[in-house]
């Protein structure tokens, strides 16, 4: 048995969330409920389930859009879709959008079981990804240094990479631009202070297909923003 599996269950159905925390609980779970789309987003963003059971009709957010949003935002924990929505259709909508398995309503708990520890055993490599540094699906990997975003390399000159990968560093916060222009031009003394506006600016153009935003603080320096 995996010890202490997180789970979050984004259940509106109140008996639901009931029967299945008890049941997962008793078969050594940790379970995170949630009946809220919206709320089970920004849950998932904080609190870095190991697996995430996700109901497809919820309240303030539908259940693929929560999905969606958040394999935009690079988070890449499994995740079991449980709905009523049981035909072929619905099931290749939900694993194109990023789903890892799909098991439609009435299932047998343990059945159940069985999908939760398979994804959580496939998750290592996923998880790994997650723990790298990220701001909205761009993310950079720690031994080879490329920028991803989503699952494509993101081809950059070596200046433009080297600011992005510092602010990548620190995401949701400000880097001074004298921490990046030292960063940038290392050693090279006889450019201008001024040169690491240029380059943000060529980053930031480059950055627009992404949905991802360098922002100017004035004062402070440059953050990346999701949008």
């Amino acid at each position: 048995m995996v010890a202490d599996m997180k789970v979050l269950l984004v259940e509106d159905d109140p008996s639901m969330q009931t029967a299945l925390r008890r049941t997962l609980q008793n078969r050594g779970m940790q379970v995170d409920l949630c009946g809220d789309g919206r709320e089970a987003l920004a849950r998932w963003q904080a609190g870095a389930p190991d697996v995430v059971m996700l109901d497809l009709t919820l309240p303030g957010m539908d259940g693929l859009l929560v999905l969606e949003q958040a394999r935009r935002a690079g988070l890449a924990t499994p995740v079991l879709i449980l709905t009523a929505r049981g035909t072929v259709g619905d099931r290749i909508i939900g694993l194109n959008t990023g789903a890892d398995d799909y098991l439609p309503k009435p299932f047998d708990l343990d059945e159940l079981e069985a999908r939760l520890r398979a994804l959580h055993r496939r998750a290592p490599a996923a998880t790994a990804r997650t723990n790298e540094p990220g701001v909205g699906g761009l993310r950079c990997d720690r031994e080879s240094g490329a920028i991803h975003w989503r699952d494509q390399i993101l081809e950059l000159p070596p200046r433009e990479a080297a600011l992005l990968q510092a602010l990548l560093a620190r995401p949701g916060h400000a880097v001074t631009k004298e921490r990046l222009f030292e960063l940038v031009f290392p050693g090279e003394t006889e450019v201008q202070y001024e040169a690491i506006e240029v380059v943000a600016y060529r980053l930031r153009k480059k950055l627009t297909p992404t949905g991802v935003k360098l922002v100017t603080l004035r004062g402070l320096g440059y953050l990346l923003k999701a949008e």
